[in-house]
């Protein structure tokens, strides 16, 4: 007999499909309702965690300090009478007084979620990085905590054509970093006199929370071209204190800071003859005079002791400083002077003596500083002054090795459309 093939792949066909009919009329949706996967394989759901706590768990109202608002008009609209807002002052002072509360600044409030809907938690934000908590809970506490910081290592490149401020703007840099290359170069380059054409080479960390900028980090070198001469700044440490070296490992720390304002401008020279705008005459003026909003503190430009700090007639509110036996410096107008200083106390460079104002024969708020050199009014910005110690013998080699491998980094950087960010390490 002969087999029929096509009949045979009819009759397989037919009952594979009966198999699966059979499979499923024995399976319900109930059945198959009742098959569940082990819970330990299950992913754990995210929680929405901020400011260390589980804002889930909370009804969340956030807010925006108004001007003049103080805490009780917050917390007495989520119930929190006035003996508990009383008790959390007092616990908060020797921590983060709430009297320190800025207008703009964010908070938040969590709330139970229950119908009370009464504060649990009040956090502010006194900046992009640190926030305090205050817990409202039972004998209450205060917590400043800061967020995680990650850090970008980033080389840029510009040509100042206004300021340094402007350019690093322009190039979407952080205008920090002015502050921090003033700092550096405070004793090798007066910030004053930048002029169109200086250039710069930086490479240094830029700080974020979360996407947001929020600082600059270390400076890990730095090339600056001022006036055709040019300065190098490389880090290194010894005797357990950073400081910056030239590439021939001299400091740039010199004896004297070039300016004692870190930020304000040269309103007046040095001049053997100027026409005084109060006198109405013209008269020497044997000092520098700088500019700057009233408030604005005064800095120490070198160690010293305080030979005097009083009230004159025309000089104002004024302190001078005999830094050794050869230089004394004057600062005068003073809006009032820095806590503590006298005559007789010694003092650090870059410390604060003072507050820009106008007392005295001024006609607006600024600082007129006074250079003495053996006796000799003159002009503190055309002395070449001294440097501090280099790096060790002993360390030279260490300091060879870094100081190589950053500037050859450095140079390499072009100065049109030099820039580039890498992740580093926390």
């Amino acid at each position: 007999m002969e087999l029929n093939w096509k009949k045979l792949a009819f009759i397989g066909s037919s009952l594979l499909l009966l198999s699966i009919l059979v499979f499923r009329c024995s399976y319900n949706d109930e059945t198959l309702a009742d098959i569940s996967i082990p819970e330990d394989t299950l992913p754990p759901p995210k929680l929405n965690i901020e400011y260390g706590l589980n804002l889930d768990s909370f009804i969340v109202v956030e807010g925006r300090i108004k001007k003049n608002q103080v805490l009780s008009e917050i917390l007495l609209k989520h119930h929190i009478p006035w003996g508990e807002i009383d008790k959390l002052v007092k616990v908060a002072k020797p921590v983060f007084s709430l009297r320190k509360l800025n207008s703009g600044k964010n908070y938040t409030v969590l709330c139970k979620k229950d119908s009370s809907e009464k504060a649990q938690f009040f956090i502010y934000e006194p900046n992009s990085i640190s926030y305090v908590v205050y817990d409202l809970r039972g004998d209450m506490a205060v917590e400043i905590k800061k967020r995680e910081i990650r850090e970008v290592r980033r080389e840029v490149a510009g040509v100042i054509n206004y300021s340094l401020y402007q350019t690093l703007m322009d190039i979407k840099v952080s205008p920090a970093l002015a502050m921090e290359l003033s700092e550096i170069y405070a004793w090798s380059i007066d910030f004053y006199r930048i002029q169109k054409g200086d250039r710069f080479k930086v490479i240094f960390k830029e700080q974020y929370v979360q996407d947001k900028r929020v600082g600059v980090g270390k400076v890990e070198s730095a090339l600056f071209e001022h006036h055709g001469e040019l300065f190098y700044a490389f880090p290194f440490e010894q005797k357990g204190h950073v400081d910056y070296f030239d590439e021939n490992a001299k400091s740039l720390r010199k004896a004297f800071l070039q300016s004692p304002l870190k930020y304000g401008r040269i309103s007046s020279s040095f001049t053997r003859r100027r026409y005084h705008p109060v006198q109405k005459r013209w008269k020497a003026h044997l000092g520098t005079d700088y500019a700057a909003p009233k408030g604005t503190p005064i800095l120490a430009v070198g160690d010293g002791v305080v030979s005097d700090a009083r009230y004159k007639k025309f000089n104002g509110n004024y302190v001078k400083i005999k830094h050794n036996s050869t230089y004394t410096t004057q600062y005068l107008h003073m809006t009032g002077f820095a806590k503590g200083i006298k005559r007789g106390k010694f003092v650090r460079q870059g410390q604060v003596i003072g507050y820009v104002g106008s007392t005295g024969l001024a006609t607006g708020p600024h600082v007129c500083f006074r250079f003495w050199k053996n006796g000799q009014q003159v002009n503190h910005r055309r002395q070449k002054l001294p440097p501090s110690l280099p790096v060790e013998k002993n360390l030279m080699p260490q300091f060879k090795v870094l100081k190589d491998s950053l500037k050859l980094e450095l140079d390499a950087i072009p100065y049109e459309n030099g820039e580039k960010a890498v992740l580093a390490k926390k």
